[in-house]
């Protein structure tokens, strides 16, 4: 299986009416802010704080495309 059809059956996936009802559920919403906040966190951490601007914009389009927010 090559790299490209792995990246059209990951895109039928993602058209999925079950799935993108899930993708933005409320507990998709609590999930992904979680996960958002711990990877932030550790690169914030990683890095000194050196790039928070470019982490914390990295995360608000993250978050957008995620859950219900």
């Amino acid at each position: 299986m090559g790299i490209d059809d792995i990246t059209k059956k990951a895109q039928a996936f993602l058209e999925n009416d079950k799935v993108k009802d899930a993708l933005s559920s409320e507990q998709a919403e609590n999930i992904s802010d979680k996960l958002l906040d711990g990877v932030t966190d550790a690169v914030q951490g990683a890095t000194g704080g050196r790039f928070d601007e470019q982490v914390d914009a990295a995360k608000r389009e993250a978050d957008k495309r995620v859950g219900n927010e």
